[in-house]
């Protein structure tokens, strides 16, 4: 809601970034070692308020292998991402947040983490640095207007101010978690300066199924692996724990599969989750085993036969869509239904839905198209002084921590260069 009164301008700023998420806060900071005052402007009425959430409130800082060769990235290509994880990488987000004081620790698959597991205390850090570089910081206040003219930017907030800069960091994040600050409006304002963007859906979210039997399996946690399959396209196995819900599928196998699932039903082809509840044995070894088990269990009811194999929720469930009773003796299994069984276990094939909103996402896909960005520089190729930063450009990560190092190395890289721009 607009405030009552005249509109209040500000004093020309050397830098202002928009947004005080991760990517933002790394801006600031680098711009202020590099000799700019910079000044945040962000929407929400405390900064990081995303970054306290990261990791479950734990932060995954990073993961180990973020900046090999650019992989776990998606959208632009590796070719765009590179320079700013080669000018700041894992080993420079590290040296940097252990000399503000932060003891990290690595867990399974390269994710890093305070050894704390607060990540309370990585926004603590950040802030005393912007405290000690002289950044100022202004909360409750959204730009929702963006001009340029003259080599001067010109930007409105929600509360009738205006403020004048020589550069900009548009750091303002996606749609994801739109409650922690990203709501699209940085979408808004890269288009007023004639950007385009790629419309952004939600990645790293749950996956909604149109299976009937949910409500059954809510709450069950099973180690397995899981695939997509689109027409003649597949995608995976990832694997991990999976969760059932009410709606369907999650967990970080579940996950990291999700991106795929929004790009096959943008392009309005039908999707399958492939579940695979052995994923240590393969399908010949598998097969084999379960021949034996029946065999050897062959006075018991087909049920009773896989308590203990498989978690005992899922066994009616699994026998119905194998087309068993559940009381026959195995025994008096004919081999078609032991192969249905078999499929059933280490290819339950379910119909996808699609995932859940925004409001569950960690992360947005698409965004502003980089083909209008310089990689080198991650300043605009259409309005010189903007630059960008974090999950506004069309750049994802996976889970695990590449999300944030993207964040630390994209808002190094044009806090350096934004600050240099301004000091021209």
């Amino acid at each position: 809601m607009r405030r009552r009164g005249k509109t209040k301008l500000h004093p020309i700023s050397d830098l202002i970034v928009v947004g005080g998420g991760a990517s933002g806060l790394m801006a600031a900071v680098s711009a202020a070692r590099s000799g700019v005052r910079p000044l945040i402007l962000e929407r929400m009425d405390r900064i990081g308020r995303k970054l306290l959430a990261t990791g479950n409130g734990r932060c995954n800082l990073t993961n180990l292998r973020a900046d090999r060769t650019a992989a776990g990235y998606h959208g632009a290509g590796r070719a765009f991402v590179a320079p700013s994880l080669e000018r700041f990488g894992v080993s420079d987000t590290l040296r940097f947040f252990e000399t503000l004081g932060l003891v990290w620790k690595t867990e399974d698959n390269g994710r890093v983490f305070p050894r704390t597991d607060q990540a309370s205390a990585v926004l603590d850090l950040l802030r005393y640095e912007l405290k000690r570089n002289r950044v100022e910081e202004i909360c409750n206040s959204e730009v929702v207007s963006l001009e340029h003219a003259d080599g001067e930017f010109r930007m409105g907030l929600n509360n009738s101010h205006v403020h004048f800069s020589r550069a900009v960091v548009l750091a303002a994040g996606g749609r994801a978690a739109p409650l922690l600050g990203s709501n699209g409006t940085g979408y808004t304002l890269a288009r007023m300066l004639g950007h385009t963007v790629i419309e952004p859906m939600p990645a790293i979210v749950q996956i909604r199924l149109k299976e009937a039997f949910l409500k059954r399996l809510k709450g069950v946690k099973v180690e397995a692996s899981v695939s997509l399959e689109s027409g003649v396209s597949s995608f995976g196995p990832e694997s991990g724990e999976i969760l059932f819900t009410d709606y369907g599928i999650s967990g970080p196998a579940a996950l990291k599969l999700s991106r795929e699932v929004n790009v096959m039903l943008r392009l309005d082809r039908k999707v399958s989750a492939v579940l695979d509840l052995f994923p240590e044995k393969n399908p010949e070894e598998f097969g084999h085993f379960l021949e034996t088990r029946l065999q050897t269990l062959a006075y018991k009811s087909v049920s009773d036969a896989l308590v203990g194999m498989i978690h005992k929720r899922l066994i009616p469930v699994v026998l119905e869509y194998s087309m068993i009773d559940r009381d026959k003796p195995c025994r008096n299994l004919s081999p078609a239904e032991t192969g249905r069984m078999r499929s059933a276990i280490k290819s339950w094939k379910l119909d996808v839905q699609g995932t859940r909103s925004w409001m569950d996402a960690q992360v947005s896909a698409g965004g502003v198209c980089t083909d209008e960005i310089d990689p080198e520089t991650l300043e605009s190729r259409k309005v010189r002084g903007l630059f960008f930063a974090g999950e506004i450009m069309d750049v994802d990560g996976d889970s695990g921590g590449y999300n944030l190092q993207w964040a630390w190395s994209s808002g190094h890289s044009a806090g350096v260069h934004a600050a240099a721009k301004a000091r021209r």
